[in-house]
């Protein structure tokens, strides 16, 4: 099995990829983009994108892509994300006066940025900054990334675990394009989908009555605009139960008669950790 995932060499997609399929060969991809459009291409694929962080809220730009491509999901997964300061050996904690890594976990660690009044350098990735911390002549400047980039990299770690709230959790999709739904039983399922709703008054009210009056939970509604309008709006949902269900089969029904559009995105196992 072929399992892509996004960033350099020791990201943290990469983690989350070995815990869920240790035996698969990993492979990186440049962007997000890339790895939906290689999966499209070939359905032996799979691809494991993160969604939405804990701390920092959404990952930009995946529900586009999501719904440009329209690949089913077959799991989620949520990582604990552990950030840690690595530097170029040898270098001094007192000597830093940059610190480079993406954006969201710049975000992330601002108790530690604060602490030694650094500033952030923002880069496309995590693992790509300690790729280039270990390339290049930075003396004052540190990266903030994963134990597997400082080991994949030669760098030395000069403190773990500094996020500033230690529950933070990333979740991850893994997707592909063969549909895959798994058989309706006792377990717990999410059903993923995603629709546009018609332009009329209360029509999202419409939309969202069928999931109450069925009794039928919803874990996520986010919206986001449709190819740069702000006229209407598409939703990406998450239902708590599996399609084949009779309450969420006549809650979609009637959530069909008050959209445009309805692509069921897949339907999968809730993750354990829901209900820690």
């Amino acid at each position: 099995m072929k399992v892509l995932y996004q960033g350099t060499e020791g990201a943290y997609s990469q983690l989350a990829a070995g815990e869920l399929f240790p035996k698969a060969e990993l492979v990186s991809c440049k962007t997000f983009e890339d790895c939906f459009k290689k999966c499209v291409n070939d359905e032996s694929l799979k691809t494991i994108i993160p969604i939405e962080n804990s701390i920092a809220g959404r990952v930009a730009d995946i529900q586009y892509l999501m719904n440009k491509y329209k690949l089913q999901i077959y799991a989620e997964h949520f990582h604990k994300v552990s950030h840690s300061l690595i530097v170029k050996p040898g270098t001094k904690i007192e000597n830093l006066k940059y610190v480079r890594s993406h954006s969201q976990a710049i975000s992330q660690c601002q108790k530690l940025i604060n602490k030694y009044n650094l500033e952030p350098i923002i880069a496309a990735d995590t693992a790509g900054s300690a790729k280039y911390i270990s390339e290049n002549s930075c003396g004052n400047e540190a990266a903030i990334a994963s134990t597997l980039a400082a080991k994949i990299y030669n760098l030395e770690i000069l403190e773990n675990n500094i996020e500033d709230d230690k529950k933070n959790v990333t979740r991850f999709l893994v997707m592909g394009k063969k549909i895959e739904h798994p058989l309706f039983m006792k377990d717990n399922f999410i059903t993923s989908c995603i629709f546009k709703v018609k332009d009329k008054p209360a029509a999202l009210y419409k939309c969202l009555g069928g999931f109450a009056t069925n009794d039928v939970s919803l874990s996520k509604l986010e919206s986001f605009s449709d190819q740069s309008s702000f006229e209407q709006y598409l939703f990406l949902c998450d239902i708590v139960g599996h399609i084949e269900d009779p309450k969420v089969q006549k809650s979609l029904e009637e959530l069909g008669f008050h959209t445009i559009s309805l692509e069921i995105l897949g339907v999968y196992k809730a993750s354990k950790f829901r209900n820690l």
